[in-house]
């Protein structure tokens, strides 16, 4: 085995195989991404929702219905400008006649519900059952018209609702506004925010990666080299990663891409900033560069490769998520890692040995220069003032971390659909709009779906407290489909409790379920804490797993992973106290915890990884207390350049108009800057000089 990889490194660092090691990887992944492109599958109505959910039957109930392609928006009418009350009345016949010209465009004349059946007020507009028709709010001051789309795919729809909209500009009369909303508009609107958004991801992604390495290695040469591998890596990986899961038929969504970008860039160039670091250090102690690269090489692979399994490991456990789109997130990061880390091992190398020492300029390495570890670097100076009290950093940092984290315990989930989005679109402006004239809930009505007897079903849904309305919207096959208003809110806790009222009620009804938005929040926040319970503990034995075969040791470990879960949850508390007290959010996504989790526990272990690899290296010959210290002089930098980047990558995130991502991005950012310049770099090595020789116990770590 260790023949096999030394002529893998002579390959790697060839004079006459280095160029091609370095160009042919490179140009294999760029004819990938010219002729292949990403993977394409079609998403369906159940890629998000938790599997065995009640609303998740009712969809697969749903789509046994005859007839059930096409989305369903709904417009709403006021008069004046945005904000006014003024009368609607005078308005009505041209608006009755605009809605019957869009439903005949969108959908035919069957499939779109009278205005009686609709809004349930008796002076609706007009139109019999079946027919158009414009729905006046009590109050005068706005109106609804329900407008079927002849759409199925998410494409399709938003391409629907961009002509429809363009349509009403020219239909509606003077003085009225018209805005688009329901399923179908919501849908429209959440597509419309990932328009471009990879690009845009990808290009400050690019950008912020690039000025960060500038600022590390204060060369206007050197950074173009990782950023050209890792950048590849990245569109690589983007595509592997989704004809992987469209060839399994594995879910994704419109953020999986961004997230997956947003992570190979930041693990990719941390294990560049790792491998550059050792490479340069080894330069000032070889003449040939070469030899200088093989050893750097042999040295930072085992950290490298064990990081990296450790993070194909930990994302693999979202695998055992009930969500499927959850599901394709981790197998696509998995998939990512994998490619980020062998470009870094194979075509980086490869790639800096093929310069002179001169990619370095201004400060080019050379041969007799003092090594890293034996300089008094600032971290060597950390170091040296916490070994002199190591007790005492141990407790203020720990008291510190307690202190963060008690915003935890004060974490509450779940967003509604208007909280989803940082700019808020058309859709949901719309939907608080009608929710001012109009039940809140008609907007996306909640979905009953059964095969018992409907007229029963309908008298029990009709008794419980928050049912405005029920109306039969679908029926055949012995499937009946009811369509339920609801007085509250979509998505909100009010909404949320009737969803239950309604389950119980119904809960004596053969093959009786519950759906749409209400319902579908409801069993998304079930469905994340049961991930939560199962996936959480699971990631950390993996990771305490890793370090004891990587170190054999059994005290290390522990104190590792004590140290990256106690990071973790104190970041948690602390963007808490972030998003209530300075951006004004009452709750994080669902998934934000599990997401923040698993990243900011699996990339942690990158910086324990870095430095104790070095530091059980240094203590060989050093004895452990000196060794810790060298090793936090050769690493705390590359360390602290590392944390910073991947923390303003992930920040990077905020760029699209999703709060779930925006949150994740500031807990990871925060989390991430905690474990690099606290943690990693004080607490550990203070832990260590605490515990001298037993931090490597059982095994013998000698000078």
């Amino acid at each position: 085995m260790s023949s096999t990889l030394e002529r893998l490194r002579a390959l790697i660092v060839g004079r006459r195989t280095a160029w091609v090691v370095a160009l042919l990887p490179l140009l294999l992944a760029g004819a990938v991404i010219g002729l292949v492109g990403e993977g394409e599958r079609e998403r369906t109505p159940l890629d998000a929702v938790p599997a065995g959910a009640d609303s998740t039957a009712a969809i697969e109930l749903a789509e046994q219905l005859p007839e059930q392609e096409g989305s369903t928006a709904i417009v709403v009418f006021t008069a004046g400008e945005a904000g006014s009350d003024a009368d609607l009345a005078p308005y009505l016949p041209d608006l009755e006649a605009a809605v019957g010209e869009l439903v005949t465009t969108y959908g035919g004349s069957g499939g779109a519900p009278s205005g009686e059946e609709q809004g349930g007020q008796e002076q609706g507009g007009g139109g019999g059952p079946g027919g158009p028709g414009v729905v006046p709010a009590e109050d005068g001051t706005a109106a609804i018209g329900i407008v079927p789309l002849d759409a199925s795919t998410s494409t399709e729809v938003a391409d629907a609702v961009e002509d429809l909209r363009a349509d009403l500009d020219e239909l509606v009369p003077d003085g009225v506004e018209a805005q688009v909303t329901g399923p179908a508009g919501i849908q429209a609107d959440l597509a419309a925010v990932f328009a471009g958004a990879d690009t845009r991801l990808l290009l400050v992604t690019a950008l912020v990666v690039a000025v960060l390495l500038v600022a590390t290695y204060r060369s206007p040469v050197l950074w173009i080299v990782p950023l050209l591998v890792v950048g590849a890596a990245d569109r690589l990986a983007a595509i592997l990663a989704t004809q992987v899961m469209a060839a399994l038929d594995v879910a994704w969504d419109e953020s999986t891409v961004g997230i997956l970008s947003v992570l190979v860039f930041g693990a990719g160039t941390n294990y560049a900033l790792l491998l550059i670091s050792r490479y340069r250090d080894e330069l000032r102690t070889h003449e040939d560069r070469r030899e200088a690269m093989a050893l750097a090489l042999r040295r930072t692979a085992e950290a490298v490769l064990t990081s990296a399994f450790t993070v194909v490991a930990g994302v693999l456990t979202l695998l055992l998520s009930l969500t499927p789109t959850t599901r394709g997130l981790g197998l696509a990061c998995a998939v990512g890692i994998a490619v980020a880390a062998g470009f870094v091992l194979l075509v980086l190398p490869a790639a800096l040995v093929c310069f002179g020492r001169w990619v370095f300029w201004p400060q080019v390495p050379r041969h007799g220069d003092r090594v890293l570890a034996e300089t008094r670097s600032t971290w060597r100076r950390v170091g040296d003032a916490v070994a002199r009290r190591p007790l005492a950093y141990v407790a203020g940092a720990l008291a510190l971390l307690a202190l963060m984290a008690v915003g935890t315990f004060r974490i509450s989930t779940g967003l509604d659909t208007a909280e989803q989005f940082l700019d808020q679109p058309e859709a949901i402006t719309a939907s608080e709009r009608l929710a001012e004239s109009f039940p809140a809930g008609a907007a996306e009505p909640t979905q009953v779906v059964t095969r018992a007897d409907a007229d029963e079903v309908l008298a029990a849904v009709e008794g419980v407290d928050g049912v405005v309305q029920v109306v039969p919207s679908a029926e055949g096959d012995g499937i009946t489909q009811l369509d339920v208003t609801l007085a509250a809110t979509p998505g909100g806790d009010e909404a949320e409790r009737t969803v239950r009222d309604l389950r119980s009620a119904l809960a004596s009804y053969d093959d009786t379920h519950v759906g749409g938005a209400s319902a579908d929040s409801l069993d998304e926040a079930e469905g994340n804490a049961r991930d939560r319970l199962v996936i959480l503990p699971l990631i950390l034995l993996l990771v305490l797993g890793v370090l004891v075969v990587l170190l054999r040791s059994l005290v290390a470990p522990v104190v590792l992973v004590a140290t990256v879960l106690a990071t973790c949850v104190a970041a948690l508390g602390a963007s808490w106290w972030v998003f209530t007290g300075l951006l004004g959010f009452d709750n994080l996504a669902g998934n934000v915890p599990l997401f923040a989790f698993l990243f900011l526990v699996a990339l942690g272990v990158d910086y324990n990884i870095f430095l104790v690899t070095r530091a059980r290296e240094e203590a060989a010959a050093h004895g452990t207390r000196e060794g810790v210290l060298r090793a936090l002089g050769a690493t705390g930098g590359v360390i602290t350049s590392a944390g910073i980047l991947l923390a303003a990558v992930f920040a990077v995130l905020g760029v699209l108009p999703l709060v779930v991502l925006a949150q994740l991005g500031v807990v990871i950012c925060l989390g991430v800057l905690l474990d690099t310049l606290l943690v990693r770099t004080v607490v550990v090595p203070a832990i260590a000089l605490v515990l001298g020789e037993r931090f490597w116990w059982p095994r013998k770590v000698h000078a």
